[in-house]
């Protein structure tokens, strides 16, 4: 008698699939120094769960770079269990984590030491937003996949570049949670929005150039990058990542910070006319 259980082989000699390396130029920047990719946020993606949204980045032409896509859902609020302290406070729990075939080097299904670290600045960003005070002995969990990210990590891995993709991954990520707090109905004190200004070469020779949003393979090096979480209405920022090699002049520092909230206002722009539609459509 056969046995139903097994799984068997296939019949013939399998090969597995050998794929070449690509050799991709490097594209050049087309947008202007001050100018930013454009958005696409849509909430109420999932219905299971309390709030949700999608964020979807355009790619740059020519770019090895296929943009990003991101989803968030948010469950919650909700009782926590009996066996939990108590806590006059709302509990924050955030999970980020890169979907197994987000980028061409494919992901493991735990999570590595960057998605651990992106999920503890995504939460001190929300957790400077939130009204905890209201939601008492309860907790909520944001939960943010990565759907698609760069398509050419190896080539990023090798080129050094894989931590300034970092800060562009964390922007989308702040972004996408603020809409699907919001579509959750959980009080916030303001929308936070993510933003990423970075300090490259000049072309030339020239000095160094401030630039917003930037795409770590369309440029030869990046001297500093700073990515923030802003809230507009309230002009705070709840999250500062600072990473590169800067002068000690403090006036450089704080332009470079500047830069960056700049680009968040323009993510803002793109939660706030997502959630006004989202209620007119409602």
């Amino acid at each position: 008698m056969a046995d139903r259980r097994r799984v068997n082989g296939p019949g013939g000699i399998t090969v597995p699939p050998i794929y070449e390396a690509e050799d991709l130029p490097l594209p050049d920047r087309s947008r202007q120094p001050n100018g930013i990719r454009a958005q696409y946020l849509k909430t109420g993606v999932t219905p299971s769960a309390s709030g949700s949204a999608y964020l979807e980045i355009e790619p740059q032409n020519g770019s090895v770079s296929k943009g990003m896509k991101l989803t968030c859902t948010v469950h919650g609020p909700r009782s926590l269990p009996r066996s939990a302290p108590f806590s006059p406070h709302m509990v924050l729990s955030t999970h980020v984590k890169f979907a197994p075939f987000a980028t061409r080097q494919r992901r493991g299904y735990l999570r590595d030491s960057s998605e651990r670290d992106l999920s503890t600045h995504l939460e001190t960003a929300l957790r400077g937003a939130l009204i905890a005070d209201r939601w008492p002995k309860s907790g909520v969990d944001v939960i943010v996949t990565i759907i698609e990210g760069d398509q050419a990590r190896q080539v990023a891995v090798e080129q050094g570049i894989e931590e300034w993709d970092m800060m562009n991954v964390l922007g989308g990520c702040i972004t996408v949670a603020a809409a699907a707090l919001a579509d959750a109905g959980i009080d916030c004190v303001d929308t936070v929005s993510g933003g990423v200004a970075a300090l490259v070469p000049g072309k030339d020779g020239e000095e160094p150039v401030m630039v917003l949003d930037p795409v770590p393979s369309e440029h030869e090096e990046i001297l500093a990058a700073c990515c923030v979480a802003y809230l507009p209405s309230r002009d705070e920022i709840t999250n500062l990542w600072l990473k590169g090699s800067l002068s000690s002049d403090a006036n450089l520092q704080r332009m470079l910070i500047a830069r960056a909230v700049h680009a968040s206002k323009g993510s803002s722009q793109a939660v706030a006319a997502s959630l006004t539609e989202a209620a007119l459509a409602g």
